[in-house]
């Protein structure tokens, strides 16, 4: 295969709007031969010039480069697209630049004005009809000095042949020679206003709707995910506007003072106003007309506003515009659920999860007083208020309003919901109005059935405190039955006859204690409502503060206990050196040998206590510690390694200053009804923690007994091996004792099922979607954006997040989605879990791209005094390992103070997969061998992250 067609006699072309339209469609590329036909039409196109095909075929030929690319992408290319994809990278940006090829990107760079400019890939097949190969190529803004437009243009030449364009050429059945790659070179347009029109609505296929996206700044936040923007829908035929809304618009992008992309907070006026004018919406208008008409179909337009010029940056077809769609409404949203049950989750873990919920959540609706025809109403939404989608867990979200409203107060309930699973958008409120969890009964009948579930929840609500008290005797007098069992000396039988008891005297019982969740919606919502009203000007970090759980919050303990076996091990040099160089899994049995017999007592004791723990405990296919106890020393070496993060004085100082702030700003009656709110919100949490230890409990016991059910089943020759129970359903298991299955198919379910998790591991998973109909089909999953391959980075140098715990750390960053290796550097990851506790102490700091601050790593990380960030959007995707960062926990701000060295590796690999989604499966860490990175920590102004996790 040869990649180099073009004469070399002939200089490269580096084509202008002057050059010949047949030049520009065989030389130009995709986005090339596009801007070429927008000028020409007269719009208002930034100038530009594009390095034709030929440029890249002669840096090839001249490099030497031809045969080596065809080798690494001849026959069977497909199975190693991710190792070609790195070599030819390396090959295109270290190969010389003959000096026609440098002379072509100088003349590229002086036609396009000098100066700050765009460098953009345009794929010979780019923009097409059948194929748009969207986000598949690389673009740098902000690109100043000829040197750095060198640089970027190798780069762009380099992502034709990424492994994210090699697996859609794949997926697509397209040959990897990609027949060429241009890159566009355009002045940068010092941007107030930009963004995205789509001449059809991309979601529905109306061509009678167009859809305008707005942001302020650069179209980068926008295009990248990181800025939730405006969105308005005009009327196709008229521009009158069909429906607004106001995005948060949190930040913008423009151009930085070096290359790449500056980011800074916008105002709260101008997050709360719409970007555009009706003037600006009618000028979009007429544009997306002309344009559409011009090309004949509907057009992706990408757009920008200076100085009162609406300029046109780039239009391609819409490739994937669906049929309408139709049918019932879904939003699915991962907020929250994904501190629970991270990544792809087994079909087992979660069928038992969802089974959990459902009878959780029906049993709270009777203990508020539901029966009768509601209470069977209640029942058909209870089982579905967790999906499966490729594998991720997401909440259906309606659903969770409308268990919400089962409590007094939805209007604000609904509010505090939304805060404390982390949502990063709000539904309408006529939407919220149209939730209910049964049909409202009409006239005095359906007045006295909400007073006396007032009533109820009342009684509950005041007698909560005794209510917990009463859970946990019973919770814990049924736990020690079920916990000192040997299950796998049982018969299978009467194993599965103890689980189903567990799931009635454990897990079915669970239902009143919702009232507690509620209890926390309802005292820090009110918390929170009398800061705004009382205390407009207090810090943002102040309601968490003030909220902070009272007393000792026990979700903490593994930490502390696990400083205090370090500490124990730093008094023996002969322990400490067993440890260093002995391997995780032979530890145990070398202390044993050694004759260190207090320390491993000590050990045994903690595995005993804590033993349930480990991170995606809730993940029935994830061993804990009883099992594999080799994770214990890996976290005890990190222990071993912290450099002072805190002292656990962090959770008194905070409230302290929460106290002083109150003595300064709050007296009188007001302070005396603040305090009693305040009061019944940090007994809520400090008891919610409790729970949660109870929650990881109950599922570590149904652990032990369904690992076991596996190994019975694998006996019988039901399943080949005892861990493919994983595989199956729970109500395949169910059947399997009950006599409810065709008995010979699980192998063929396990086989099935394995193949679609290896699949679903390599996609990105959104955040946040919605559907119409059957989920799965009608486009629905494609336009939410499910796609493979990592996310781009937008090289943005300061990232904004919720400040979550005050206090401000200098360390090199670790990203990375598992809580080991962290060394004192700042712990930068997509979503944390309870497992990870026992870590937390190690690191500097905490940057957490998912989570809210009334989720628990808040609560640790107030006991801890760690400073923490979190809803830092696209922080595993922007953030390397060994950056050195600045994090500011009051201020809620991540800023990169130096990139990492070369030879340190650690980018990000897959924001999405670590999720649900989006984002990362960051697996690389700092080395644990002798580097040690030094962290810098200034405990400023602490405060307390409430958690009011709504799961059970």
């Amino acid at each position: 295969m040869s990649l180099s067609t073009g004469s070399a006699e002939r200089s490269p072309n580096v084509l202008t709007p002057s050059s010949d339209t047949s030049l520009v469609a065989r030389q130009a590329g995709g986005k090339g031969r596009n801007l070429h036909a927008l000028t020409a039409a007269g719009f208002p196109v930034p100038r530009w010039s594009v390095l034709g095909l030929d440029v890249f075929e002669e840096f090839c030929r001249d490099a030497g480069l031809d045969e080596q690319l065809a080798g690494l992408l001849a026959e069977g290319w497909e199975a190693r697209a991710e190792a070609a994809a790195k070599e030819i990278a390396r090959l295109i940006e270290t190969a010389p630049l003959g000096e026609r090829v440098a002379d072509a990107i100088a003349r590229a760079h002086r036609e396009a004005g000098g100066g700050t400019v765009a460098v953009r890939s345009s794929g010979a097949e780019e923009d097409g009809e059948r194929h748009s190969f969207a986000g598949q190529f690389d673009s740098f803004l902000g690109v100043r000095s000829l040197a750095e437009v060198t640089d970027r243009v190798r780069r762009c030449w380099a992502s034709a042949f990424s492994a994210r364009s090699l697996r859609y050429r794949a997926e697509r059945g397209l040959p990897p020679g990609t027949g060429g790659v241009a890159v566009v070179v355009q002045r940068m347009i010092d941007a107030e206003r930009s963004g995205v029109l789509f001449t059809a609505d991309p979601t529905t296929g109306r061509t009678d709707r167009h859809v305008v996206s707005a942001v302020w700044g650069l179209g980068e936040g926008l295009v990248s995910g990181a800025v939730d923007a405006d969105t308005v829908v005009l009327d196709a035929a008229t521009g009158q506007a069909v429906s607004t809304v106001v995005g948060d618009k949190q930040e913008r992008y423009d151009a930085g003072p070096d290359s790449g992309c500056a980011v800074t907070p916008v105002p709260d006026e101008q997050r709360a106003a719409l970007a555009l004018s009706d003037d600006d919406l009618a000028r979009l208008h007429e544009a997306g007309v002309r344009i559409t008409e011009h090309y004949g179909s509907p057009q992706d337009i990408e757009w920008a506003i200076a100085d009162g010029t609406l300029w046109i940056l780039q239009s391609r077809p819409v490739t994937t515009l669906a049929t309408e769609a139709v049918g019932e409404l879904r939003i699915w949203d991962n907020s929250n659920i994904i501190e629970s049950f991270s990544g792809v989750v087994s079909p087992l873990t979660y069928t038992f999860a969802a089974d959990t919920y459902a009878k959780v959540y029906e049993s709270y609706a009777r203990a508020l007083g539901v029966r009768g025809e509601q209470l069977r109403e209640v029942r058909e939404w209870t089982p579905h208020l967790l999906g499966h989608i490729h594998g991720r867990v997401y909440y259906n979200l309606f659903h969770w309003y409308r268990m919400v409203r089962l409590a007094p107060l939805y209007p604000l309930n609904r509010r505090v919901l939304e805060k404390s699973i982390g949502v990063a958008e709000s539904i309408s409120d006529e939407l919220a109005d149209t939730l209910h969890p049964f049909t409202p009964r009409p006239g005095l009948r359906g007045r006295l059935s909400r007073v006396r579930r007032t009533v109820v929840f009342a009684r509950r609500f005041l007698t909560v405190k005794k209510s917990v008290e009463t859970f946990h005797r019973d919770f814990y007098r049924a736990y020690a039955e079920f916990n000192n069992v040997d299950y796998d000396a049982l018969p299978g039988d009467e194993t599965y006859h103890r689980f189903r008891r567990l799931q009635r005297e454990l897990i079915e019982k669970w239902g009143p204690m919702q009232t507690l969740d509620a209890t926390i919606l309802l005292s820090v919502g009110l918390l929170a409502l009398l800061t705004r009203r009382w205390l407009p000007d207090a810090p943002e970090w102040f309601t968490w503060a003030a909220a902070a759980p009272g007393g000792a919050v026990e979700s903490a303990e593994p930490a502390w206990k696990l400083r205090e076996l370090a500490d124990r091990a730093r008094t023996d040099a002969d322990l400490l050196d067993l440890l260093d160089r002995t391997p995780d899994d032979e530890v145990h049995q070398a202390l044993r040998d050694a004759g260190h017999t207090g320390f491993l007592a000590a050990v045994d004791a903690y595995i005993a206590d804590y033993g349930y723990r480990s991170p995606d405990e809730l993940k029935l296919e994830v061993p804990d510690l009883y099992e594999n106890p080799a994770g214990l020393f890996t976290l005890l070496r990190d222990a071993l390694r912290e450099t002072g993060t805190g002292d656990g004085t962090g959770a008194e100082d905070r409230g302290g200053k929460a106290d002083a702030y109150l003595d300064q700003h709050l007296r009188g009656p007001r302070r005396f009804v603040y305090e009693r709110v305040r009061a019944k919100a940090r007994a809520a949490l400090t008891d919610r923690e409790r729970l949660r230890f109870c929650r990881t409990r109950a599922f570590g016991a149904a652990k032990r007994m369904l690992r076991a059910l596996g190994r019975d089943l694998a006996r019988a020759g039901a399943i080949d091996r005892w861990d493919d129970v994983f595989l199956l359903r729970l109500d395949e298991i169910t059947g399997a004792y009950e006599g409810m299955i065709v008995h010979t198919g699980l192998r063929d379910l396990v086989a099935v099922r394995r193949r679609q998790q290896d699949a679903d591991r390599d996609l990105h998973a959104p955040s946040r979607f919605t559907t119409r109909g059957a989920p799965y089909w009608y486009g629905n999953l494609e336009r939410a954006g499910w796609t493979r391959g990592p996310a781009a980075r937008s090289g943005a140098r300061e990232l904004h997040g919720t400040p979550c715990c005050p206090g401000v750390a200098e360390a090199p960053a670790v990203v990375t989605d598992t809580p080991r290796d962290i060394g004192g550097g700042i712990l930068v990851t997509y979503r944390t879990d309870p497992g990870w506790v026992a870590a937390l102490t190690s690191a500097a700091a905490l940057v957490i791209e998912r989570g809210s601050p009334l989720t628990h790593v808040a609560v640790v990380a107030r006991e801890l005094g760690i400073p923490t960030v979190v809803q830092v959007k696209g922080a595993t995707t922007e953030l390397r390992t060994g950056s050195r960062l600045r994090v500011d926990g009051a201020a809620g701000t991540v800023t990169v103070l130096t990139d990492p060295p070369d030879d340190v590796p650690g980018t990000a690999e897959d924001a999405g997969s670590a999720s649900a989604g989006t984002a990362t499966d960051a697996r690389t860490a700092l080395s644990s061998g002798d580097a040690r990175p030094c962290a810098h920590v200034t405990p400023d102004a602490p405060a307390a992250a409430a958690a009011a996790d709504v799961t059970p």
